[in-house]
């Protein structure tokens, strides 16, 4: 950790706070409200919520701050696990007795719809002298501190990754308490990243990069992780935008696609737009998928998404076989890119909460 980068932060984080209490008292307040509804709950208590109790826990959370129907998530949440094992899976989580690195990879293995952002979130709030948040933010202000070794994709937040990520910020904490910071836990932790670091990694020049380089896929497992992740968030991006957006859907006879974005016309019917994800290896079963989804009269496009080097054999080997015409490619990375702005804007959105949720 750069030592000279992180006591510059902390000393302007400490004026700041001095000359405009006020501000920081309103945002700390904010969080330890939020600290004491989250620490409020047991394991028994989490254990016998009800699904209209679960949909106010769940939507509190910073990382459900993207979407504007959070009934709409946790619905999907429920039905995708069960409401019985998530519960379970979340109060082992939260109250296990296992070390952090085999409870945060099995949750992750064993439930859908609740990513790292959202349970580093409830773990911050269940124990904040133990545990930080870890999103994009954690990673952005790490990366300023010189940190290296961060995460690049979903299948890189591992437990042991997670564990890493915390020690460094109790590191954080001791030095924000030799400040003369009093109690200074890992939510106010990332109060300070979010308040004081993130606005320097964000003004970083081109030529000096925030996030560190991180290894590209290898193994065939985590091509395949990174298809699935490739694939969720064409899923999220269609829903972001308002499509009926869904991964594994057969579209037609002996074809069925990574992901389709789909779109009613009144009582005319609807418009469709397939996507097949390429991480590694042939590009045979994409082709033929694409091809065949062509036939489907409602689809207005295809669309081969990969990196550039196999986007160009899926251009070259498809020419004759695909319309071209209503082929598109799309760079994996963009992709990414495109998830992680859409998730800032919808964010800040809906932080105006210009349309209230009807329930």
């Amino acid at each position: 950790m750069n030592a000279q980068k992180l006591n510059s932060a902390i000393a302007e984080f400490t004026k700041k706070k001095k000359s405009n209490a006020a501000y920081y008292e309103e945002n700390w307040a904010e969080r330890k409200e939020r600290k004491e509804y989250y620490q409020s709950f047991t394991k028994d208590k989490l254990l016998a919520m009800t699904e209209e109790e679960f949909l106010e826990y769940i939507s509190k959370l910073w990382s459900m701050l993207i979407w504007g129907n959070k009934k709409y998530v946790v619905d999907k949440m429920i039905n995708d696990n069960g409401f019985a094992t998530l519960k379970k899976q979340l109060a082992e989580l939260l109250y296990g007795t296992s070390s952090i690195e085999k409870r945060w990879d099995l949750f992750l293995k064993s439930i859908k719809g609740m990513g790292p952002a959202t349970i580093s979130e409830l773990l911050t709030y269940a124990n904040p002298q133990e545990y930080v948040i870890f999103n994009k933010t954690t990673i952005l202000c790490y990366g300023y501190l010189g940190i290296p070794d961060m995460p690049k994709y979903n299948y890189q937040y591992t437990g042991k990754k997670y564990a890493e990520v915390c020690t460094i910020a109790q590191e954080i904490a001791a030095e924000l308490k030799k400040a003369g910071a009093d109690d200074y836990d890992l939510l106010a932790v990332d109060y300070f990243m979010w308040d004081e670091i993130l606005p320097l990694a964000e003004k970083k020049s081109p030529e000096e990069p925030v996030m560190p380089e991180t290894k590209e896929p290898v193994t065939v497992n985590d091509s395949k992780s990174l298809h699935d992740e490739i694939k969720e968030k064409l899923v999220a991006i269609g829903e972001l935008l308002g499509f009926d957006s869904r991964s594994e859907v057969k579209i037609t006879t002996g074809a069925v696609v990574d992901a389709v974005w789909e779109a009613k016309i009144g009582n005319m019917g609807k418009a469709i737009y397939v996507f097949e994800v390429q991480s590694k290896g042939s590009i045979d079963s994409l082709i033929l998928n694409l091809k065949k989804a062509q036939s489907n009269a409602a689809v207005q496009a295809v669309v081969a998404v990969a990196d550039e080097e196999q986007l160009a054999k899926i251009i070259s080997e498809s020419t004759g076989v695909i319309d071209e015409k209503s082929l598109r490619t799309w760079d994996s990375e963009d992709v990414l890119a495109v998830y992680d702005s859409l998730v800032r804007a919808h964010e800040s959105i809906n932080k105006l909460a210009l349309v209230p949720e009807s329930f």
